[in-house]
């Protein structure tokens, strides 16, 4: 079972002060195993939008499928800057447990990412009290400072050795629990908590049960057309799953195009993306998959380059040999996704520069 916040998609939240969030944090600057990473401490007192409840999510790191969390939500826009964890450029989605947050005034009209209103020192409410009992010492003092999480951000290694850093990324999967793909319960909060609307989630797993019966052992075919037919009937275009066309032991081709942030530009149709790609859909080592195909054709703002990100199992610091870039409103959906339906996580795709080309500053974002 989960334990849900009391907070939905769409509620408007102050974060905490950074007294009051480090009074719920032990030791090891985490909640129920979830970091609080030094890159939130700006966020300190913001007024900003619940974007969704993260009841579930998904394992990038062991690569287990679903996972359930309890009592944790991600804010609209709030991601990672990697300031703390040797620059790294992953753009991660923040998780924030409910103890670090607490309702806006109703009253309020701030806009999103102002200041709240109300003053840090405010006294925390009952749920913060809650989070502070679990995280205090025996003799009632406060475990963790603002230092400490500091220095919980990077692991200790022997001199000489890469630096390793810890997040929550790579902490993800101790701070959740196994989600069976098979339980119908996360698709009912999927709705209860407005991260999905019911209509949705009708049409992605109605479309991924006819997809499945491509696997009996006759009528590959038959169900493979009838697929794509109902796909673009539903959705209006191509199913999402494409296939590299270059030949095992063949080099994949790269393009260097250093498109900045800020400049516009297109992504190029999944069929011409496919030649870029070989029978493992992957570029130069990155996997193109269907989660990214129904943004092909679109136009849209290059977000930030990504030159490092952190490897999740060991928090050592990946150097990308080949560019690429992310986009901005480009994220995964999990429509496609098997065992990940609907996970509110919103890892933002990587775009190797061979499968965008560059547009005029005059074409309108879509």
């Amino acid at each position: 079972m989960w334990t849900l916040p009391k907070l939905r998609a769409n509620d408007r939240v102050v974060v905490r002060s950074k007294e009051e969030i480090l009074a719920t944090l032990d030791e090891n600057g985490a909640l129920e195993g979830m970091p609080f990473m030094p890159e939130m401490f700006q966020f300190c007192g913001r007024e900003l939008t619940v974007g969704a409840v993260a009841h579930k999510t998904c394992d990038t790191a062991m690569r287990t499928g679903g996972r359930k969390l309890d009592q944790t939500v991600h804010l609209t826009g709030v991601r990672c800057s990697g300031r703390a964890h040797g620059g790294c450029d992953a753009d991660c989605l923040i998780f924030w447990k409910e103890d670090w947050l607490r309702a806006a005034a109703p009253a309020a009209s701030v806009t999103a990412g102002a200041v709240a209103d109300a003053p840090d020192s405010a006294q925390p409410d009952t749920d913060a009290r809650r989070g502070a009992e679990r995280a205090l010492g025996p003799n009632g003092e406060q475990i963790c400072s603002e230092d400490r999480v500091e220095q919980c951000a990077r692991v200790h290694v022997t001199e000489g050795a890469p630096p390793r850093y810890r997040c929550q990324a790579t902490e993800l999967f101790t701070a959740s629990r196994p989600l069976p793909w098979w339980n119908i319960h996360q698709f009912v909060l999927d709705v209860v908590t407005g991260n999905v609307r019911l209509s949705e989630v009708a049409r992605v797993l109605s479309l991924n049960s006819i997809y499945r019966l491509r696997w009996l052992p006759i009528g590959f075919r038959v169900w493979s057309a009838l697929y794509e037919w109902l796909h673009r009937k539903v959705t209006g275009r191509a199913g999402p799953f494409v296939l590299g066309r270059i030949e095992p032991g063949e080099r994949t081709p790269v393009a260097t195009r250093d498109f900045q942030p800020g400049e516009m530009v297109r992504i190029r149709p999944a069929h011409e993306i496919a030649t870029t790609l070989n029978r493992r859909n992957n570029n130069r080592g990155m996997w193109f998959g269907p989660e990214s195909v129904p943004y092909c054709g679109g136009t849209f703002r290059v977000r930030k380059r990504i030159h490092q990100i952190l490897n999740e199992r060991t928090g050592e610091m990946l150097q990308l040999k080949t560019p690429c870039v992310n986009l901005e409103g480009v994220t995964c959906r999990g429509h496609y996704s098997d065992a990940r339906f609907f996970c509110p996580r919103e890892i933002t795709p990587y775009w190797r520069e061979i499968w965008l080309e560059r547009v005029g500053p005059d074409v309108d974002e879509r």
